[in-house]
């Protein structure tokens, strides 16, 4: 299966897979941009993508961003759907206390690309049983304690 890519800027840099076996594609910036710390920014990857049908891509925050810096995508996973032919952004938010420097070519973000289901929808005026049944939001508590 292959993924065709536009560069809509001629420095772009295109996705790749930094090792073998990797789910995720990296991202780059194609611009320098400052992010101050509780804000957000759209990040231009200076690409345009056309998936397979059926597809979709998945754009994931990058855990050593996260980790080191508290940067991370806001609508994370953002959705790219197979008909779109815009440009991929990245809309990374920084939750941490400093200015977030973004530049040029800088992995800003990751690409998984996964088949989509599509299901139709049946309306219905009773619902199947399960153990778990209606419990949600925390309703299974914590799960234990941590050695002190």
């Amino acid at each position: 299966m292959h993924v065709n890519v536009k560069r809509l800027v001629p420095d772009a840099r295109l996705p790749e897979y930094a090792h073998p076996g990797d789910a995720g594609m990296d991202l780059f910036a194609s611009e320098t941009a400052d992010i101050p710390p509780g804000e957000t920014r759209l990040i231009h990857t200076g690409i345009a993508i056309e998936l397979p049908a059926e597809t979709e891509a998945q754009v994931r925050p990058r855990s050593g961003l996260a980790l080191k810096h508290q940067v991370t995508v806001l609508n994370s996973p953002g959705t790219i759907d197979c008909g779109y032919r815009g440009e991929v952004g990245v809309i990374l938010i920084n939750h941490g206390p400093a200015p977030f420097h973004v530049e040029p070519h800088m992995k800003i973000a990751q690409m998984v690309i996964q088949p989509v289901l599509r299901v139709q929808v049946a309306e219905v005026n009773v619902l199947s049983d399960t153990a778990r049944g209606a419990g949600g939001f925390g309703s299974t508590g914590m799960g234990g304690t941590r050695p002190s």
